[in-house]
């Protein structure tokens, strides 16, 4: 979660550790404790998530659009 621990907390500070990152963004659909998402990052990155989803979201439909006009996906 962005203020606290979430349910994949833990993993998310293996990565960030194991990786030496500033910050981790960790979204799960469906895993052993359920979906959920988690964000560890400096205050300086948290500011940039919701432009940075903004902006993938809009890439994941253009691809999910394009997919259906080449008969990829239903």
């Amino acid at each position: 979660m962005p203020i606290g621990p979430g349910k994949y907390d833990e993993m998310v500070t293996f990565i960030r550790e194991s990786h030496l990152a500033n910050g981790v963004v960790l979204i799960v659909f469906g895993g052993v404790k359920g979906s959920s998402f988690c964000i560890q990052a400096t205050p300086e990155i948290q500011v940039k998530i919701p432009t940075l989803l903004r902006e993938m979201a809009v890439n994941i439909e253009k691809d999910i659009e394009r997919l259906k006009n080449e008969g990829k996906m239903g």
